[in-house]
This record gives C-alpha cells, structure tokens and sequence, in this order.
C-alpha cells in the first residue's frame, strides 16, 4: 500500500447529522481528525474542534434541539469557537508539525471517513459556500463502508456501530461524540489491517466541471441523470456545478435547458458520473442559490439527450477545439462576418478568441440565413471575464449582448435553428433597441385621441393577425422594417370585451417608412403555432386610426372625468376592475415624449399596460374596455429571463408591502416560482415618489398566478401582511 497514513475525518452540523448529514445545508459546527498510521497499525493523535457558524439573520440560537440531542454539543462552547477557515488552517498546520503533509516533505497519506456525506454533502458544499479553498488532499479519500463490505463481503453494513457489532468490538462511551466516532473508526481499521486488507485507489472528488460533447447516439443511464428547476436567470453551468459541489459530474454534464424561443427557461439537466452521486444530488432538493431555492428531481437519460445531444457536424468540430470558456453573442449584424467579431473582441479590454475565425461559430437557418447568434472560444477564465465587460458594446448601429454559454446550448440552438419541422425562424433577431430608456414607472400616459390624430400618412395598420399573437411575434413579423417604430409606438388594439381584435395599429417615424413597410410586408404569412396566416399592412394616419377605433364616432362623445390627476398604471380594487381612459387637457401633441428613433422595442421585453384614473365620487363610469392598449418598452433583457407563454398574462395584486419593499424582496417572496423576474414586477409609486404598498406580478399563465395567490397569499413580508388577488 502506498498510502502510509490515513486520517479519519468526521464532521457534525448544527442541524441533522447521521445519515441525514448535510440535507438542511445547516453549518459544520464540529470538525474532528485522528491520524492513523498504517504501517505500525496504530492511532497516533487525535484533534476536536468546535467550528463557529456564520449568524443567522433570523435566530441567536447556533444549534438546533436535535444536534444538541444527538451529539450532546455545547453551545456556547460552539459560539466561542473559531471559523470553519480558521479550523482548516489548523488542520493543515497539524499535519505539518506530524511529518505526513506532502507539501512540507511528509510521508504520503488519505483522508477516510464514515460514508461519503462528510466529505461530499457537508465540508465541499459549505467551504464554497464561503469561498473557502479547500487543500488538494481534501480531493481524494476512502469510505471505510465501501472497504469494509469489499474485504468482509457483506451488505448489510449501513454505519460504524454495524461493524462493531459485525467485528465484535464494543463501543466507546466514555468520551466525547466526535472523538468517540473517530477511536471507533480507527479500532475498525486495526481490525482490517490484521485482518489482510490493503487499500487500493481512493475515491476522487471532481474539483471543477470538465467541457465534454454529447451526441444524438449517446446511452445515457437514467439513474444518473436529475432536473434541477427554480435556477436564477443569469445561471451559468459553473454556477450549477457549483451548487452540486461535491459530487462528480459528468464531462459536459450540465445542459441548460431552453424556451422553444432558444432562452433559458430556469431548468437545468444534470448528468452525475454514477447512481451514488444522483442520488446524493437528490437531497440537495431545496437547498439555495442565493436566496433562492431549487428544486432537485430524478430525471432520465433519454431526457439529457434530448437537450444535450447534437449532430451537427460543424457544432462537433468547433466544441473539439477545447476552449475553456464559450460565449454566446446575440443581437450580431445579419452580414456580420469573423473579421467583425474579431475586431470587437480586439477593442480594450482586448481579447484574444481562441484559434482565430475558427474559434467562432455562426448560427444559420436551413435556408443559410443568419440568425443573429454566434458562439465565440476563450482559452480562460481570464478571458471571459474581460470579454463579458463588452456586454452591450455597439457593433454597427447594434448593441450586442455576450453571455457565458456550454457545450449543451451550442448544441440545443444549431439543432433548433437547423430544425426542417420550423416553417419559419421562430424568433429573428432584431435591431436592438436604445440601452438606456426612461424608466417606465416615469413614462407618462398618452390619451388615445392624441395618438389618433393628425393626417400624416405615417402609421401602419395591421389586419388578420392571430388571436394569441403577441407584441414579438408582430416585430419579428416586420423584420428589418421594425427598426422604424418610434418609441411607445406600437399599439394592440382589443375590442369592448377585453378579446384581442386581430389588429394592431404602429406608428413609424415617417410616411417614407409606413410607405415601405406596407409595400414590402402586405399580404405576407406571420407564422403562428406552426401555422402560417397571411396579414394585411396598409399605409394610414392617425385621423384614419381613429375613425377604425370608433366606427365613425368622435372620441370626444365618451365621458371622462376632468381635471383629475393621472396616476401611471395603479392598480383598481377587485370590486372596481372597469378600466377608464382619461383625457390630459395640459398635455398637447407637441410636448409629448415620443421619440423618433430608428430603434425597434426589444423582443420579450414588454408588459401589457391598460390604462385608468381614479374614480371621482360623481364621476360617471363607462363600462367597456378602451380598445388600445398601449405597450411600453422596459431595457433589454436577457435570454435567460425569457418565459415562454402562449397568451396575454395574467396580473397579480399585491397589496401591504412594507414602505421600503424592494424588487429583490418581492423576488426573495416568490420562492419556487422561476418564471418570476425583475422584468415581471412593478412596485406601484405616488407622484411624490412614495411606495403605494401595492406592486403588479405578471404571471404568462393564469394557472401560475392562481397557485401563487393559493401558496403565498396571506404570508408575511416582514411584519406586513401580504394580500394577493387577480388583478
């Protein structure tokens, strides 16, 4: 045997321990190591140290009632202690001053400890929890289960006490917990050792996730395979990885899953190297990344190849150029070519993509269109973290956003953008709009006779559109042409009961645009739920808005209430949903805030906006839906923020936030409900810039909003009591 030492670990936590070690992420409150040597079959010194836990937020109790019943822990001992980075510095030092570090000249030695949750469940999790780094030897060890049941052939071994009463060996219960578990462990290796065994290769923990491919043809076993849901939106695979911390992964084992609009939809696809580490990567259920918790569910091979899996031969031979890093762009110029992306990486913060053009890969459509997307190969870490800083940079008249991406996205998009069964791309990139818009909170509301007015030829009118048709499939209907609207110009037009109407009125910044949209667009097919509906562009001015809106009736017959304030967007009581449109006397035409940018608004990035006043006691209230609704542009966003949904959302009153409630707060209140972003929440504000206490959720499924109301509704933020209702 070459090993001459073995150190017998043990860990304990605050809260479960046992065989539920490290399944409530509770912290290593005890942290005990007994050095054993192997040659002359004897302990040569044991160390037990209390560990200090990082305060909790909410409670000043370190241990809980069943840590304290089992272990038998002090806790002010436990309090008075030092840190987990602390503990480890001693431990090292330990074995410097015994001759066995082998950094320090040391004869060679393992770690071994009771089972694998000390190791991969408790001390790795936690440590990078911290961002604590942990030594190398640290990386390897033995399970004395694993040799136990190896030498002796047995099964039946499910923790120490077992093979003391296997063995015939008694128990030690004259001194502490975490002593007693390691003495125990060594008087088995005493026995062992006499007894014949020899200790053969240690088990080895993965320290980082290795880049690998997989192909359409790859078995992949479905007892190694788990679906992790409720991932934040800006997760990469390393950050996934990292949750699993611990436990072996696959090479190229974690698939980010996608919308079928290519965006991260917040589930992800893990593949463990064997059944073991699945099956430890199952208890991670509901443990945090930040303060969110995910969700951990067993999944199946077929399921891993499905979103990981490629064939594309051009995909195959730029991932086996192995670059450390891979970044996705989006938003490129459609004639953007590899001397273009080169030059943008080459701006400082300089960055050199790995192999030239060959280590960038466009994506194309079947027809050999550009998408829009590209993946880009760095050599390191180093690099990515300089590229990423050139998120939004202007490449042509168009910002182009950057994305840490993996060997599984590069594939999933090649096989979507490829895919023969899409009739059409079912999202084209579009130019980008302006990076810095007013915040739309800010954004004034503009009463529909302004916006029907005038006899400038500058508008367009769509016809025949789909009743579930939403704001982006219009935009990528129009194409390049969107590039004309004009800020806040898009407008969706529903009739008296609420019901899309299947027009949609958009104003262009001239009458040479319209004129060339409605040349170029009319009669051509939008494509929806793979089916295909021809739509009519005609040319039209506002005046002529107006009379399609009204069938011939002036707008100024509809009662409004004078003289009343406008509040943007607030949110009406469940008795009084009747939406009102209002009129501006002090706002004219001149002074309203529409630009006229040749920007288009950002795909997926618009909230449905329906505009009302509050209620006079006199005022008379006319019951019908004003049939525009405006929509109003919020900044870009990225792909992982992308929900896929197939209908308008559904709202969510939230009512009693605390009077400093912030997006993260509300966000931290939504737990387990991915589709839930900062993009999706608007806190309410008074003109004076006080919180109302009320905030809108959009939710792209009424069956979402409705589980929230039922799971979440009467919570607490806080001291406050939380009210949600439909809006």
């Amino acid at each position: 045997m070459a090993t001459s030492h073995l150190v017998v670990t043990f860990c304990a936590t605050a809260g479960k321990n046992g065989e539920d070690l490290g399944v409530d992420e509770e912290q290593v409150v005890l942290f005990v190591y007994l050095l054993f040597d192997v040659l002359n079959c004897k302990v040569v010194a044991v160390q037990q140290h209390y560990v200090k836990p990082q305060p909790s937020e909410t409670t000043e109790t370190v241990l809980t009632e069943e840590c304290k019943t089992e272990t038998g822990l002090n806790e002010e001992a436990v309090k008075h202690s030092q840190p987990l980075e602390h503990i480890l510095d001693e431990f090292d030092r330990f074995l410097s001053s015994k001759g066995v570090h082998p950094e320090h000249g040391g004869k060679s030695f393992c770690v071994l400890t009771d089972g694998q949750l000390h190791l991969r469940q408790c001390l790795h999790p936690e440590a990078s929890n911290k961002n604590i780094s942990l030594p190398s030897y640290l990386y390897k060890f033995y399970d004395i289960r694993k040799e136990f049941k190896k030498f002796y052939k047995t099964d039946s071994i499910p923790n120490i006490k077992a093979m003391l009463d296997y063995l015939g060996l008694q128990e030690d219960n004259s001194v502490e917990y975490g002593i007693r578990q390691c003495q125990e462990m060594a008087n088995v290796l005493h026995r062992l050792i006499n007894d014949g065994h020899v200790f053969g290769e240690p088990e080895i923990i993965n320290e980082r996730l290795e880049p690998g491919i997989c192909s359409k043809s790859d078995i992949v076993d479905d007892n190694h395979v788990v679906r992790a849901r409720g991932l934040p939106w800006q997760s990469s695979d390393q950050d996934i990885a990292r949750f699993f911390k611990g436990l072996n992964i696959a090479k190229g084992g974690v698939a980010l899953c996608l919308s079928p609009q290519g965006r991260r939809n917040g589930e992800a696809l893990v593949r463990l190297e064997n059944e073991q580490n699945r099956d430890l990567a199952l208890k991670r259920h509901k443990h945090h990344i930040g303060q969110r918790y995910i969700e951990v569910y067993k999944a199946t091979g077929k399921d891993f190849v499905n979103v990981a899996g490629g064939s594309n031969s051009e995909a195959q031979a730029f991932l086996s150029r192995g670059g450390q890093v891979i970044i996705r762009m989006r938003g490129l110029p459609f004639t953007a070519t590899a001397q273009q992306v080169l030059e943008f990486f080459a701006r400082e913060p300089s960055v050199s993509v790995l192999d030239g053009e060959e280590g960038i890969l466009f994506v194309h459509y079947p027809d050999g269109r550009s998408t829009g997307d590209a993946f880009v190969l760095l050599a390191s870490e180093e690099d990515a973290v300089s590229a990423l800083k050139k998120h939004r940079e202007i490449m042509g008249t168009r910002y182009i956003e950057l994305f840490k991406s993996t060997t599984a996205e590069v594939q999933q998009v090649l096989n979507r953008s490829m895919d023969p069964r899409n009739p059409e791309p079912q999202e084209t990139p579009l130019p980008a709009i302006l990076t810095q818009l007013t915040p739309q909170s800010q954004l004034p509301y503009i009463p529909q006779s302004l916006i029907t007015s005038g006899t400038r030829r500058d508008c367009i009118r769509l016809r025949n559109i789909p009743g579930g048709a939403q704001v982006t499939d219009i935009l990528t209907f129009l194409g390049e042409f969107s590039q004309f609207i004009i800020f806040q110009g898009v407008h969706m037009v529903y009739t008296a009961q609420g019901e899309p109407s299947g027009e949609a009125f958009i104003q262009m910044d001239s009458e040479e645009s319209a004129q060339l949209t409605a040349i170029n667009r009319n009669k051509r097919p939008i494509v929806f739920a793979q089916k295909k509906r021809i739509i009519d562009v005609i040319q039209c001015s506002g005046e002529d808005m107006n009379l399609v809106l009204t069938n011939g009736i002036p707008t100024t017959s509809i009662p409004s209430p004078p003289q009343i304030p406008f509040i943007q967007r607030p949110i009406l009581s469940q008795a009084a949903p009747t939406l009102i449109p209002t009129s501006l006397p002090s706002l004219q035409p001149a002074t309203l805030p529409i630009a006229h940018l040749p920007q288009h608004l950002q795909t997926a990035a618009f909230q449905p906006t329906m505009m009302s006043a509050p209620l006079a006691a006199a005022a008379p209230r006319p019951a019908y839906f004003p049939q525009i609704v405006y929509w109003y542009p919020s900044p870009p966003i990225s792909p992982q923020t992308y929900v896929t949904h197939t209908g308008p959302p559904t709202l969510v009153v939230m009512r009693g936030l605390p009077v400093n409630a912030q997006v993260q707060d509300i966000l931290n209140f939504f737990q387990g409900f991915p589709e839930v972003t900062p993009e999706n929440i608007q806190i309410q504000i008074l003109p004076d810039g006080r919180l109302t206490g009320d905030a809108l959720i959009s939710f792209m499924t009424r069956s979402e909003a409705e589980r929230a109301i039922a799971t979440r509704g009467k919570q607490t933020m806080g001291q406050c009591l939380i009210e949600l209702f439909l809006a």
